[in-house]
C-alpha cells in the first residue's frame, strides 16, 4: 500500500485544482474581466489542443465532423470527463457527459461551463466557419449530466440559445457589453460626483452589476430607451435595484444635466400625496400657509421616478394621467395651469395588470406609464452576479466601518449561492453588513444567515408517511388488544379485518400477545 500523500497528484489533477483556485480568486476579487479571463484560457487551450491533434494525426486540412467529434471527446475524456456522441450531422453535433472533469466542485463554479463552450465553439468555428454552442443540461447546474449541442449551420442554430463563434475567434458581444456597461457606469458616476457635495457621506456611488445574461439585456435596453421621451415602467421584487436602473436611464439620457428626483409613493400619506406631487397654493387646506412646489415642478426638465406607483390614490392617478397626456398640471387649490417638462419613470413590485382588472388602478394610466416595460430579475435568477455583488458590497462596507476585508471564504460563498434571497440585493447588503462587523481579519469566514430546511423529496415524503401510518397502526392495535384483553376475534371485529390479518400485524409490529392476555 502506498502511503505517500502525493501519490495521486497528477499533472491533470494539479491543473484542475489550479483552474478551480483561479476561479475562486477571480470570484473573490470580483474582477471586471473575469469572463474575458475564462474566454482567453478556453480559446488559447482550444488552439493548443487542435494543433496537437493535427500533429498526432497528420491532418492539415479542415476537420470534418468525425475528426472534430474525436477531438472534442478526446479532450474532455482525457482530463477526467465521460463524454460520448449522441448524434452528428452536417448541421449539429450533440454530445452528452455523465462526469465532469472538474468533479463535484464544479457546482461552485457554473462559469466553467463557459470554458467548455468556448473550447468546443472555437475549434468548430475555425473548421466550419461558424458555431453556436448550446448547453442544454449541465452538471454544474445540478442537472445530473451535460447535454451539449454544437450547431455548425447558422440557419439550424436560429432560435436556439447559446454562444456564437466565428472563425475570427474573439467574441465581440462580450466586448460590446463591457463597453456599454462602462459607458453607463461612467455617466452615473459623473452625475453622482456632480451632486456628491449635497449628499451625506453614507451614500455610495451608484454601480450596476451585470454579469448575468438577463442583466446584460437590461443594459442593452437602457441604451436604446434612455435617449427617448418614452415613459418607462420598471417591474421587479423589492430590493432588486429598480431605482438604480431608473438612475441609469436618466444618466444616459439628454436630461442628465437636469434633476433626477426619486419618491416612494407608498411612503407618503394618502392625504398628502397630491400636494407632494403637484404642489399646492396658499390656503388650499388647513396648514397651507404658503405656495408649495411639488415634485413635478422641482424635476422640471429632468426625470421623476415614482416608486410603488401602484399605491397612488384614485385622485392622484387622475392628475398624473393629465400630466402625462397634456404636459401640464394645476397645484392643489390652484386655478392656474402650469406647463411641465418631466420624464416619468415608474416602478412597482405588484402585478399592475391584475390591479387594473380589479379596478384598483386606472386602465388608461397603466397604458400611459407602460410604454416601455423593464422587468428586473430577482437575485435568485442572477447567480452570475452574486460574487461581483458580494465584492462590491464588501468594498463599500470596508469604507463605512474601516475594515480590511478582502474576500469571503469558499464556505461563505457556497452559503450565499445556496440561499434564495427573497429580499434580493437589499437583503444581501444587510446580511453582509451584519456579518462584517464581527470580522477581524481579511477574510469573512462566518455569515449571519440561516439556510432554510431542505425541502423533502417525494421519496422522503413517502417514507415519512409510511412511518407515521405504521406508528398509528401499532398504537391502535395495542389499544384494541388492551381493551379486549388479547381476544383476537374481538380485536379483528373492532378493526374491521380478519383474525389472520391481526396475527400478521402482531408479527409485523413485534407485539407479544401474551402480554395483553395476562392483563385479563
Amino acid at each position: 500500500m502506498n502511503n505517500n500523500p502525493l501519490s495521486e497528484l497528477t499533472p491533470i489533477f494539479f491543473l484542475q485544482t489550479f483552474i478551480l483556485e483561479l476561479m475562486h480568486a477571480s470570484e473573490q476579487q470580483g474582477q471586471k474581466h473575469c469572463e474575458e479571463l475564462i474566454e482567453h484560457i478556453a480559446q488559447t487551450a482550444g488552439c493548443f489542443f487542435e494543433e496537437t491533434y493535427r500533429e498526432n494525426t497528420d491532418k492539415s486540412e479542415q476537420l470534418d465532423n468525425e475528426s472534430y467529434t474525436e477531438l472534442i471527446l478526446g479532450i474532455k475524456n482525457n482530463i477526467g470527463g465521460k463524454f460520448s456522441l449522441v448524434s452528428s450531422n452536417q448541421d449539429c453535433i450533440t454530445v452528452t457527459n455523465s462526469r465532469c472533469p472538474f468533479g463535484e466542485q464544479v457546482t461552485n463554479f457554473p462559469e466553467l461551463c463557459r470554458m467548455t463552450s468556448s473550447v468546443f465553439g472555437g475549434i468548430a468555428a475555425r473548421n466550419f466557419g461558424y458555431a453556436k454552442v448550446e448547453i442544454k443540461k449541465s452538471i454544474a447546474r445540478k442537472d445530473g449530466k451535460c447535454d451539449v449541442c454544437i450547431y455548425t449551420n447558422p440557419h439550424a442554430a436560429k432560435g436556439h440559445p447559446g454562444m456564437e463563434y466565428t472563425d475570427s475567434t474573439p467574441v465581440q458581444e462580450i466586448n460590446d457589453i463591457n463597453e456599454l456597461h462602462c459607458k453607463i457606469e461612467t455617466n452615473m458616476q459623473r452625475l453622482w460626483h456632480k451632486q456628491s457635495k449635497k449628499l451625506s457621506k453614507k451614500q455610495q456611488p451608484p454601480a450596476i452589476v451585470a454579469k448575468s445574461p438577463m442583466m446584460q439585456k437590461i443594459l442593452q435596453s437602457i441604451e436604446v430607451i434612455a435617449p427617448t421621451m418614452a415613459t418607462v415602467l420598471i417591474q421587479g421584487q423589492t430590493g432588486v435595484g429598480k431605482e438604480l436602473i431608473a438612475r441609469a436611464i436618466h444618466a444616459m439620457s439628454d436630461r442628465n444635466h437636469k434633476p433626477f428626483i426619486a419618491i416612494n409613493c407608498g411612503a407618503i400619506p394618502e392625504s398628502l400625496i397630491e400636494s407632494s406631487l403637484f404642489g399646492h397654493e396658499k390656503g388650499a387646506f388647513t396648514g397651507a400657509i404658503e405656495v408649495h412646489q411639488g415634485y413635478f415642478e422641482r424635476a422640471e426638465g429632468g426625470t421623476l421616478f415614482l416608486d410603488e406607483v401602484d399605491s397612488l390614490s384614485p385622485a392622484a392617478q387622475t392628475r398624473l394621467l393629465r400630466v402625462i397626456q397634456e404636459g401640464e398640471l394645476e397645484r392643489v387649490g390652484g386655478k392656474q395651469t402650469l406647463a411641465v417638462d418631466v420624464r416619468i419613470i415608474s416602478a412597482t413590485n405588484q402585478n399592475l395588470e391584475g390591479l387594473v382588472k380589479q379596478d384598483l388602478f386606472r386602465n388608461d394610466l397603466y397604458y400611459r406609464i407602460n410604454v416601455v416595460r423593464l422587468s428586473i430579475p430577482p437575485l435568485v435568477e442572477r447567480p452570475e452576479d452574486l460574487p461581483y455583488l458580494v465584492q462590491l458590497v464588501i468594498q463599500r462596507l470596508n469604507k463605512r466601518y474601516n475594515k480590511q476585508v478582502k474576500s469571503v471564504s469558499r464556505e461563505v460563498m457556497q452559503k450565499i449561492r445556496a440561499y434564495h434571497w427573497p429580499g434580493n440585493v437589499r437583503e444581501l447588503e444587510n446580511i453582509l453588513e451584519r456579518s462584517i462587523l464581527y470580522v477581524s481579519g481579511k477574510e469573512m469566514t462566518e455569515l449571519d444567515l440561516e439556510l432554510p430546511t431542505k425541502t423533502k423529496s417525494i421519496g422522503e415524503w413517502k417514507d415519512e408517511k409510511e412511518h407515521a401510518l405504521t406508528k398509528i397502526e401499532k398504537s391502535f392495535l395495542e389499544t384494541a388488544l388492551k381493551q379486549h384483553h388479547g381476544n383476537i376475534k374481538r380485536v379483528s371485529e373492532n378493526m374491521g379485518i380478519t383474525s389472520r390479518a391481526v396475527y400478521t400485524k402482531l408479527k409485523k409490529h413485534k407485539i407479544n400477545l401474551a402480554d395483553f392476555r395476562a392483563l385479563d
